[in-house]
């Protein structure tokens, strides 16, 4: 039976001591980056269990398979990456989850805290409407969403069926966003644009987000704030009232 639902797929990696958050761990250290991306996948964690829909957390290795299961009370399924960049990676997948039956299928990362309910109830109306346009024969394009992030990638993309060629595209760079878009455009797949988000790579990201987080009452977040906010008195940061 077809889910009524999108499939969320939370594409992420297992937090060990000097691998990830490199960036953050050149200015803040590797045992802070750690810190950093466990709370952080504790919110996404947190959103991919309100979600819904089916459920999938896709580790970067198979190795990780039986960590992965043991999350969310294995609520959700498990489909691990395979090798390449990203791009190649999601072609994988997205191949695997389709052939499995999965048919609207969004892709979030781990590292975007300020994703709200609202953008997934936004992502989940616009693949529900490629549905409808199927049902109704009124256009023959397939239709993709995405979520950009103010550096230029992306924090939520999805497709109701499978992707062009992802490989090529300029992955961890602010050209992503828009090479993706024309792309997808390219093939002849409609696009349509969700409200913005924003996605934790440097330490200025976390003064953004510690203003950001104090009005949001999710327990993962709260934990994340709490987090960051002994880092803000342990070393004396001031954090602009606006950043």
């Amino acid at each position: 039976m077809v889910s009524s639902q999108p499939t969320l797929v939370l594409i992420c990696k297992r937090p060990v001591l000097g691998h990830g958050k490199q960036r953050l761990a050149a200015s803040l250290g590797d045992e802070f980056a750690l810190r950093i991306a466990k709370q952080l996948l504790n919110c996404a964690l947190e959103d991919l269990a309100a979600w819904p829909g089916a459920k999938i957390i896709s580790p970067y290795s198979s190795q990780d398979a039986l960590w992965a299961a043991s999350l969310l009370g294995g609520a959700a399924e498990v489909a691990c990456q395979g090798e390449g960049n990203l791009g190649a990676r999601l072609l994988k997948l997205d191949k695997q989850l389709r052939q499995e039956g999965h048919r609207e299928i969004i892709y979030m990362g781990s590292d975007a805290p300020m994703l709200t309910a609202a953008h997934f109830r936004e992502a989940a109306q616009v693949m529900a409407s490629t549905r409808v346009m199927a049902s109704t024969q009124v256009m023959n394009s397939t239709q993709v969403m995405l979520s950009a992030a103010k550096d230029g990638g992306v924090v939520l993309m999805g497709a109701a069926s499978a992707w062009p060629d992802l490989e090529p595209l300029p992955w961890s760079t602010e050209h992503l966003g828009s090479e993706l878009d024309a792309l997808c455009r390219k093939e002849g797949m409609s696009v349509q644009h969700i409200t913005p988000g924003y996605d934790i790579d440097i330490e200025q990201d976390l003064h953004q987000l510690i203003i950001d987080l104090r009005q949001d009452q999710r327990p993962g977040r709260a934990g994340l704030l709490a987090l960051l906010d002994d880092w803000v008195s342990e070393s004396q940061h001031i954090i602009p009232q606006s950043a």
